[in-house]
């Protein structure tokens, strides 16, 4: 079902804007695929969050058969599934930066 109506904020504590993006990675387990969210943030949030989800996806350790790739900026957009957010390479190239 839909999340029409739903809000999702930023989640900088004190921030208050809505979430414009989803700070994820591709995870495996080798059986099952999804996105490891580290961050849902408004734009000036970005860089921080994007920074931050690198340095933890470099401290990860993983079980075997486990993969996880680098993480990645999404478009959060009502209504879809994460295989259906717009990846937004150009963002991370610059480290989150518009």
């Amino acid at each position: 079902m839909p999340w029409q109506g739903y809000v999702v904020y930023c989640q900088t504590p004190g921030c208050g804007a809505r979430a414009k993006y989803k700070v994820a990675a591709e995870w495996s387990d080798g059986v099952t695929t999804e996105l490891k969210t580290y961050a849902l943030c408004c734009s000036a949030c970005l860089p921080a969050w994007y920074a931050q989800a690198c340095r933890k996806r470099a401290e990860c350790r993983l079980a075997p058969g486990e993969t996880l790739g680098m993480p990645g900026i999404y478009e959060l957009q009502a209504g879809k599934r994460d295989r259906e957010l717009r990846r937004r390479t150009d963002l991370e190239v610059n480290g989150g930066n518009p």
